[in-house]
Parts: C-alpha cells; sequence; structure tokens
C-alpha cells in the first residue's frame, strides 16, 4: 500500500503510516481534486489525522491533500464503528478560501497570457493582499515563464479557485500547490501538459485501446445538453446604443446561442480616459469565449485503467497530457486531455480510473454556476 505522511502546517512530520483499510487521491487539472481515508481506529498515529493537517501521498510533492472532515460513522448495528472517515480536497483547494477582492476597489484586470493573469490573482489576493489577515503566509507564487493564449480577464469578489479553473478551461492549462520542503512553502506554478496522441511525432505516442490491453471497463459520453456555440456580449450602453459583440459560429440547428451580460467592463481607465473602441471590442470578445469554453459539446470517455498495460502511469502519461483513445467496434477514436485521475490504493493493490476530456457538471455544480451567475448581477 502506498505510504502517507503527516505534517502539520508548518511543515513538522507528525506520523508516517502504512496501514489502512483503503485510500481514494483524486488530482484534477482544472479543478480541485479530492481525498478520502478509512483507516482503522487502533492504527498508530491516527490521532494525527486532525482537521489542519496535511496528508502527503507517498514521496510526490504535488499529491499533497488537507484534512478538512473527520467521521467516526455507525455501522450497521448503530454502534460506533471502528473505522475513522478523514477527507478533504487537494492543496489548492485552500485558494478556493479566497475571494479576489480588487486591490484598487474597483475590478482586478489586466491584458495577459494565462500564467500571468493566474499569478497576479494569486499574489493578489494571497501573497500580498491589502489586508494582511489575508495573507497565507506558507503560499509562494512561481516565476512567470508566460505559458499559455493572451487574453484580457478581470475579476471582483469572485472565488479565487473558481476564477483559475476558468482560465484553466480556456486556456488548457493547469494549476497547482507543491511542496517545498526546504524552503517551507507551498509553491503555486501551472504547467501545460504534453501532447502523446497518435498523429504527433515529438513524443512517444500513448494510445488507450482494448487492442493495447489497457482498459478495463469504460463509458463513452458525448452530448450537447449544455452546448453553446454563439455568444452574443453585450458591453455598456442602452437600448439600441448598447456595445454587442458576437463570437463563435453556428447555422441552423447546429446554433446554439447564448448571451454574456459584460456590463462590467468598462469603456473607460482608472484616470476617466476613453479607453480605445478596438480594446473594448478585444475584450468583449475575450469574454464571450471564455463563455463559451464553459459550455462546450461535452464529450469524454471515463475508463478502468490496467496498470499491467505497455504504458506506465507517471512514466509514460501523467494527469494534463493529451492522448489518444482507440475502440474500434465503437467506431472511436479521439484525442483528448487527461483531466482527472482517480488513484484507489487497497490490500489487493491499486486501481486506476481516468476522465479524458471534461465530463457533464454535476447537479451541484450547475447549482453552484447559476447561483455565480447570480452573484455577479449582484456585483454590477
Amino acid at each position: 500500500m502506498k505510504r502517507i505522511r503527516i505534517i502539520d502546517r508548518q511543515f513538522n512530520l507528525l506520523a508516517d503510516i502504512s496501514r489502512y483499510e483503503s485510500l481514494i487521491f483524486i488530482p484534477r487539472w482544472s479543478k480541485v481534486g479530492e481525498f478520502e481515508l478509512r483507516i482503522n481506529l487502533h492504527i498508530p498515529n491516527t490521532e494525527t489525522l486532525q482537521k489542519g493537517n496535511l496528508i502527503i501521498i507517498g514521496s510526490d510533492t504535488k499529491k499533497v491533500c488537507l484534512i478538512q472532515h473527520r467521521e467516526l460513522p455507525l455501522d450497521e448495528s448503530g454502534k460506533q464503528s471502528e473505522v475513522l472517515l478523514i477527507k478533504g480536497p487537494t492543496l489548492k483547494g485552500v485558494l478556493g478560501t479566497r475571494l479576489t477582492v480588487p486591490p484598487n476597489g474597483s475590478y482586478d484586470r489586466l491584458t495577459a497570457n494565462v500564467e500571468t493573469i493566474m499569478k497576479q490573482y494569486v499574489t493578489n489576493n494571497v501573497v500580498t493582499p491589502a489586508d494582511h489577515e489575508r495573507i497565507i503566509e506558507q503560499i509562494e507564487v512561481a516565476p512567470t515563464q508566460n505559458r499559455g493564449l493572451s487574453l484580457f480577464s478581470q475579476t471582483r469578489y469572485k472565488n479565487l479557485a473558481d476564477e483559475l479553473e476558468s482560465l484553466s478551461l480556456v486556456s488548457g492549462i493547469g494549476w497547482f500547490l507543491r511542496l517545498d520542503r526546504g524552503n517551507q512553502k507551498w509553491i503555486f506554478d501551472v504547467e501545460e501538459g504534453r501532447d502523446l496522441t497518435a498523429g504527433q511525432t515529438e513524443n512517444p505516442p500513448v494510445i488507450f485501446s482494448p487492442t493495447f490491453k489497457n482498459l478495463k471497463s469504460s463509458q463513452y459520453v458525448t452530448s450537447d445538453l449544455n452546448l453553446r456555440n454563439v455568444a452574443y456580449v453585450a458591453g455598456q450602453g442602452e437600448g439600441e446604443a448598447r456595445r454587442v459583440e458576437e463570437v463563435g459560429g453556428g447555422s441552423g440547428l447546429d446554433r446554439y446561442e447564448l448571451f454574456v451580460d459584460a456590463r462590467d467592463i468598462e469603456e473607460a481607465d482608472e484616470d476617466g480616459d476613453p479607453i480605445p473602441s478596438n480594446e473594448i471590442q478585444i475584450r468583449l470578445r475575450d469574454r464571450g469565449n471564455q463563455a463559451l469554453s464553459e459550455a462546450e459539446s461535452e464529450v469524454f470517455f471515463e475508463a478502468q485503467i490496467l496498470t499491467t498495460g505497455p504504458f506506465k502511469y507517471e512514466e509514460d502519461w501523467k494527469l494534463g497530457d493529451i492522448v489518444t483513445i482507440q475502440n474500434k467496434q465503437w467506431g472511436l477514436l479521439m484525442d483528448a486531455r487527461i483531466t482527472e485521475v482517480k488513484e484507489v490504493y487497497q490490500a489487493s493493490g491499486m486501481v486506476l480510473e481516468v476522465v479524458f476530456g471534461n465530463s457533464m457538471p454535476t447537479l451541484t455544480e450547475k447549482i453552484k454556476s447559476r447561483l455565480n451567475a447570480i452573484s455577479n448581477d449582484i456585483r454590477k
């Protein structure tokens, strides 16, 4: 079984545990991941599994989770179970505890590559915010390497983790927090997945297929239930004088339209000087493209991966890479990013379950999205 270590927020090692009932670790590329640990109460050092402490899975400094839930369930007879349930998010979930408070009281805005935007948002709200009470002293932002597409972005009192997720979806860039135990810091950084598809020649290709005996149970879904491919983005102004930009494309029955209220995109800078019309147009179009990236046709493939196959996890492929999936019986051939990996550790061994592409939103995510839209209207 995979060894786990427990440390506190000051990086002190509290315990080293190698016996437990089960461990589920789910890292995600764009979203915050999660973990779940079930362990017998009589195992030594279970008293260190307290809220606020961190779990390091193996020796990977990215496989770090924050304990936020501790539960002693009842068994079928109503007696207290001897199995302790521990849950929480991956370490980057701590960024979900902050809103994007604008440093100048208006908006935190800039036109830059996605990496720079992400790191500015984290810096302004976690590392050097105006209110010192908002600082998370453990977090440090890695130097920017200017990765990702360039776009205009602005934010105001939105959940920081949600903003990072949106920027990840529109750009393909992943984000994470890793431990730097030497400097006692949690390092925020981003990364780009590798192209391992069958059609490229730069890297050894990775193909998941029954032919290669690396797929077990699988599910393929394609859905247009949440699809929108054309956005009308409305800026400032009233009635016929309101500025509206159209982005995307589609016709006839294949056209799915979306209205984006972008009245918050201002037409004058902080000094009151007019912003050039072409710059406003770019900002509105960027907002529309970002909205469409969150409403694309859902095409995803979920599968249990056989660890005995020819491609080794975290050697030949890992979270964030783009690979090829093939199933000749289904007539399926698709290239997709690995957006989620579920690592299940039990006494019988490790099981891997993988999501290729972005799956359909859960009911909770749909409700959250609707509440965010209402909140955005209030902020304006």
